[in-house]
């Protein structure tokens, strides 16, 4: 495992790095989705996609749970739990939800596949390994970090759970439309379940109270806010009026 000095590295580096993408995503949109891009690789089913992009993060972060001597201390366990519970839902059940035949790029993937897999580094070398023995005892579980932040986590997956069911169902078999999403926190943005994502994340830096926990949520926001930007403007090419008189923000209530 590496040094507490070699992480702190690696932390200034996935943070800067994060900075790099944010910007860099308001000239080069991520082509996957509704902004889908052949230029970013050949396409692959987009249930293979998902899958492929997404369980690496749970099998590293089981991985080095497992291998730790922290497996079954409560405190870690529960961060644990917190992080698979969104990582287990994306990558085994979210991508048999998706509707048509839609395809993602293979660079995406990989792209995507190598942030998870960093990501998952990130969260469990800190907290099964290099956190201090005193500083994830049972009595975090008490702690307002860990009570706030859990509440704040579980906000966003039900948000994020909810926005994608609304979009799941947007059109019928064989429909390739692209139609405005409505309820729920599409009141709002549109992007809700983008905004539910960012707030799960969120949520856990504050749970975990930790660099990593925060250069996590600051990488959510990197990926996911310029994407939304791209996709409001998507909106308003395709639908015109009908979208922008609905007066919402891209992805934060309020804000943006």
């Amino acid at each position: 495992m590496m040094s507490i000095e070699t992480y702190n590295t690696f932390l200034w580096v996935m943070a800067a790095s994060a900075v790099v993408v944010f910007v860099a995503l308001y000239f080069v949109e991520a082509g996957y989705g509704m902004l889908f891009d052949r230029r970013f690789g050949p396409p692959v089913p987009n249930r293979i996609g998902w899958v492929l992009m997404e369980a690496p993060v749970f099998v590293a972060m089981t991985a080095l749970w497992w291998a730790s001597e922290r497996t079954w201390e409560a405190a870690p366990l529960a961060l644990f739990l917190l992080f698979q519970t969104h990582y287990f839902q994306r990558s085994f059940i979210f991508p048999f939800l998706i509707r048509g035949k839609s395809k993602m790029p293979l660079g995406i993937i990989a792209m995507g596949a190598t942030f998870n897999t960093l990501n998952a580094l990130m969260q469990g070398c800190w907290i099964f390994y290099l956190a201090h023995a005193d500083r994830y005892t049972v009595e975090w579980l008490w702690s307002p970090q860990f009570i706030i932040g859990a509440l704040v986590f579980i906000a966003g997956m039900a948000i994020n759970l909810h926005s994608d069911y609304i979009i799941r169902h947007l059109r019928k078999e064989g429909d390739t439309r692209h139609y405005i999403p409505m309820g729920g926190m599409f009141r709002y943005v549109s992007s809700a379940n983008y905004f539910g994502e960012f707030l799960e994340w969120v949520g856990f830096a504050i749970a975990s109270w930790s660099w990593a926990g925060a250069i996590f949520a600051l990488w959510t926001f990197a990926n996911l806010g310029p994407r939304s930007a791209s996709l409001y403007k998507r909106y308003e090419r395709e639908v015109g009026e009908e979208f922008t008189s609905l007066k919402r923000k891209r992805i934060i209530p309020l804000i943006y």
